[in-house]
């Protein structure tokens, strides 16, 4: 019955992906959609006509998928972020990156008035402050925004956005494990920072290493060579306490440097999208959305709170960048999309939860708010990217007078 219950998964997700393409949304909330209606809390509540009561379960083979699928979205992340060139454009980078920190501190205030407590604040301000590299890349492409002005201060903030990520993921799972306590989570926390240390300097040192590893004509073993080490270091991440994620991002960053960058994207692109697929299905499969009504004031708190700030926040990225009112917009607005770090910081909580370090209840309060909330700001923030023209108009006529434009290849 698992390969059968694994077919299930297959068949759902890829009808769930062309639905969503079709309509032109994001195909995340439909892989997170079609797994919570198969899964235990939905279709395991029905007795149907004849088979009774059926419904996918978590499989082994499906948690593992879902494990990889983090792994491999966080090594393409790396692979796009070469060292040298985030040096050479530091200083815009780092001035849009700061800004948008503000929304950090928005999700920290946020979560500690809800739960009144530093632990799940501090996981609601990651869970709000991400915005989604996934969605806002393919948004790009699909809008034909990615050769515009606009492109670069967006991918540039979420370059930023990832690196604060990697550091905020260590310290969040070493602070859920050791069940909230600092003192008591401060050695895993040093050894969390002392191996993020180490991939740094296998990244910044590392190259010519990782070159020899993928030295070769033959595809396969190029494909098998970069699976291997992500995998293996990921693995060794997790073993150590330290997220597989953070680790998996810096191997793609090592291997960003060498010269088979696009082989190995061509190669794994689709072993990326299947496993990727398997996490946000898994995602809606362990979510019980009867909890979406305990949480739905905190969503709609959210949304309402964190929405304009990423825009406004954005659009000061924009200027960061000298771009002029109309394509700083576009960067707000692109910026509000919501999508895979949220839901990998909320499976933080329910790691926590498992290890008996972190109260079950709220891990799946936090859970559910995560699912939830990146439902509405994924639909919400490739929304306003493909109907940003009354935002960049209004933008224009009120913060832009003489109307000037600062260029870019598809208007």
């Amino acid at each position: 019955m698992a390969l059968l219950d694994v077919g299930v998964m297959f068949v759902a997700v890829a009808a769930a992906g062309a639905v969503a393409s079709r309509l032109g949304q994001s195909v995340i909330p439909a892989y997170i959609l079609v797994g919570t209606l198969l899964g235990q809390y939905v279709l395991g509540r029905l007795s149907l006509p004849v088979v009774g009561t059926a419904y996918v379960p978590e499989t082994e083979f499906i948690s593992l998928g879902a494990e990889l699928g983090i792994v491999f979205l966080l090594f393409f992340l790396g692979l796009e972020f070469n060292l040298d060139r985030l040096l050479a454009r530091r200083g815009p980078i780092g001035t849009a990156g700061t800004i948008d920190l503000a929304n950090f501190g928005v999700g920290l205030v946020l979560g500690w008035l809800v739960f009144g407590a530093f632990l799940p604040a501090f996981l609601i301000a990651g869970i709000v402050y991400i915005s989604s590299s996934a969605v806002i890349t393919k948004s790009l492409i699909d809008l034909g925004w990615i050769a515009n002005d606009e492109a670069e201060p967006l991918l540039g903030t979420l370059v930023y956005e990832d690196l604060f990520i990697a550091v905020y993921l260590a310290v969040a799972s070493a602070l859920v494990l050791g069940g909230g306590d600092v003192a008591a989570a401060a050695a895993d926390v040093g050894i969390a920072v002392g191996f993020i240390l180490v991939l740094l300097a296998a990244v910044r040192f590392g190259t010519p290493a990782f070159d020899r590893l993928v030295a070769t004509d033959n595809m396969e073993f190029v494909a098998l060579r970069a699976v291997a080490a992500v995998v293996f270091v990921a693995g060794a991440a997790l073993a150590l306490g330290v997220s597989e994620a953070v680790a998996a991002f810096f191997v793609g960053m090592a291997f960003s440097a060498t010269g088979r960058v696009h082989d190995i994207e061509t190669i794994l692109e689709p072993v990326r999208d299947v496993f990727a697929a398997v996490f946000f299905f898994w995602i809606g499969l362990v979510t019980d959305p009867a909890l979406f009504a305990d949480v739905a004031a905190l969503v709609a708190l959210a949304v309402v709170v964190t929405t304009p700030t990423k825009a406004v926040t954005g659009y000061f990225a924009g200027r960061a960048f000298d771009l002029d009112a109309r394509r700083s917009t576009r960067v707000g607005l692109g910026m509000t999309t919501r999508g895979e770090f949220s839901l990998i910081i909320a499976t933080v909580a329910v790691s926590g939860a498992e290890a008996g370090s972190f109260d079950p209840a709220l891990a799946a309060t936090i859970n559910a708010f995560a699912v939830a909330y990146v439902l509405v700001m994924a639909v919400l923030g490739t929304t306003l990217m493909s109907y940003s023209a009354p935002f960049e108009s209004l933008a224009t006529a009120w913060l832009d007078r003489d109307g000037s434009d600062s260029g870019g290849v598809n208007g």
